[in-house]
């Protein structure tokens, strides 16, 4: 999942946050009790938490984490992740692997229905996953769904016939056939990006209006939407029962205003804080008691073209990497809250690698590989700019790169919407920054889904037999110890010839009103509401 740098996560609130501003509270008057700041008491009293504006509801359209965490309480997939980061029954009440893990069969519940009553049916599985390989337009994730017979070659044009899709319906069951042993397919289904909807949605997103006729496989219905909110009701044929939290409202604009200070107003339940204000609401008698945290199953990395010259050339990139002190960077940047990375797979995630996996800090010998590579007078680079959405980093990175390097590197900072756009183009750009918050928890979504040959997420087009290899290996294998050691070879590959460069990893730190219990995301950035609720007797 993309994560926007600088503001937001695949787009969640992240480190950096300067996140939403004010809207005015519409108080039920009349109805119920107020609580201070206008608040609705009562079991129908509204909730109000405060999210990124997604920037779409489709899931087959979805490529940042303010979708994702808006489309987790629409739509349901076959599992969810639970805390334990572990995949759990959700619309499947079961999974089984034949055909040595070739073939993993889904059980639907039984009784599924959308929020209109109609039944949920594994054909409705198949016809929400071949949506998001829509070969006129795929998802910006498709790549999660490579691993299946014939699902690239759809995706990509190369055969026409979504019947030779290895995605079959027959009753209750759902079953994938893959081109690899995948263990950890289960997982993959718990993507927001491969939630089923309903036989109105078509391509773009029409059939998805809030309203009346919006109709919902998960745990709320949208039903209402303005500039500033998103209106969100219980879903009363949830294959759970219908949500403890009856009435959300997510305020997606807070009009410039602080978090903090919306939230101190009484007029939020819920609200993400930038690592700045938790450093201090930690040691307020108020507020203190309601910050909470959570690790993040994300990292912040540079990346190159390496198509491109100066790029195409590894001792340059290596060069790039050896020149910056990437630890100090991210110390100097984010204080006490720094992670600096050690690898492309952060803590937390199954199977990630205990070795540093980061260029060493070599001034010298960064100098000389430049040289080796035609670039023995500075002047004589070409002029390079780094652009991304804004890291807390890249003014420190630019300084190292000129004080040990000689080369002045230009930069561009874009809206994310302009830069994911120039991202993906064909003339994209030589050195750029990104952040990505896991899919599902594993090693494969930051090596393989990010640096795998031809995978449409590979931004700097890099290519690495050996990688490839390491990769496929480690995701055949279902033995801990073989996983691991291919894991590590793929990221020993990755530092020595530096298609990338991991920055750091991250914290996520938010304001939840006392009483209000289950709300803390899972480390992918989602926060399950379905799974909330208020403790009896919360004024």
């Amino acid at each position: 999942m993309v994560s926007l740098l600088g503001r937001t996560g695949r787009i969640r609130p992240s480190r950096r946050a300067a996140i939403l501003g004010v809207v005015a509270l519409v108080a039920l008057a009349g109805m119920l009790p107020l609580a201070p700041g206008g608040r609705v008491r009562g079991a129908d009293r509204e909730t109000r938490i405060a999210m990124s504006a997604p920037a779409t509801i489709d899931p087959a359209a979805a490529g940042d984490a303010g979708s994702a965490a808006v489309i987790a309480q629409l739509f349901e997939g076959l599992t969810a992740i639970d805390g334990s980061l572990a995949p759990r029954p959700a619309l499947a009440a079961s999974w089984a692997f034949k055909d040595g893990n070739r073939t993993v069969d889904f059980t639907l519940r039984d009784g599924l229905t959308f929020s209109d009553g109609t039944p949920i049916s594994a054909e409705d599985v198949v016809r929400s996953w071949l949506r998001v390989l829509d070969p006129a337009a795929p998802s910006p994730l498709a790549a999660l769904l490579y691993d299946v017979v014939g699902a690239r070659a759809y995706a990509t044009g190369a055969s026409p016939d979504p019947t030779t899709v290895g995605l079959h319906a027959n009753g209750r069951v759902f079953e994938v056939q893959l081109t690899r042993p995948a263990g950890d397919f289960p997982a993959i289904a718990a993507s927001p990006s491969l939630a089923v909807v309903p036989p109105g949605v078509v391509r773009g997103g029409a059939g998805l209006g809030a309203g009346a006729g919006f109709v919902a496989s998960g745990a709320y219905v949208l039903a209402g939407k303005t500039a500033t909110e998103l209106q969100l009701t219980a879903n009363d044929h949830y294959w759970a029962g219908a949500p403890s939290l009856t009435r959300v409202t997510l305020v997606t604009d807070l009009g410039g205003k602080s978090p903090v200070d919306v939230f101190g107003a009484g007029t939020l339940d819920w609200t993400p804080v930038g690592p700045e204000d938790a450093s201090w609401i930690g040691f307020d008698r108020t507020l203190g008691p309601q910050l909470r945290s959570s690790a993040d199953l994300a990292v912040t990395y540079f990346g190159f073209d390496t198509r491109r010259a100066p790029f195409n050339d590894p001792r340059v990139r290596r060069a790039f990497a050896e020149a910056v002190d990437w630890r100090r960077v991210v110390r100097l940047a984010d204080g006490s809250d720094a992670l600096p990375a050690t690898g492309m797979v952060p803590p937390g995630i199954p199977g990630r690698s205990d070795a540093d996996l980061l260029p060493t800090f070599d001034p010298a010998a960064a100098k000389g590989l430049l040289a080796d590579a035609g670039y023995a007078d500075p002047a004589s680079f070409p002029v390079i700019t780094l652009v991304d959405a804004g890291t807390a980093y890249d003014a420190g990175i630019l300084d190292q790169l000129h004080a040990n390097l000689g080369i002045t590197v230009r930069y561009e900072s874009l809206d994310f919407t302009d830069f994911f756009t120039r991202l993906g183009s064909a003339d994209g750009p030589r050195f750029w920054a990104l952040g990505w918050v896991a899919d599902y928890p594993s090693p494969y979504d930051f090596l393989g889904i990010l640096l795998g040959g031809g995978q449409p997420n590979n931004y700097g087009g890099w290519t690495s037999a050996a990688f490839d290899d390491a990769i496929a290996r480690a995701a055949a294998s279902q033995d801990p110890s073989t996983v691991r050691a291919a894991y590590d070879q793929a990221e020993a590959i990755v530092r020595d010839e530096v298609p990338v460069v991991p920055a750091a990893y991250s914290i996520s730190y938010a304001l939840s009103r006392t009483g209000l219990l289950g709300a803390q995301t899972n480390g992918l950035g989602i926060l399950r509401i379905a799974g909330m609720a208020w403790a009896p007797g919360t004024p």
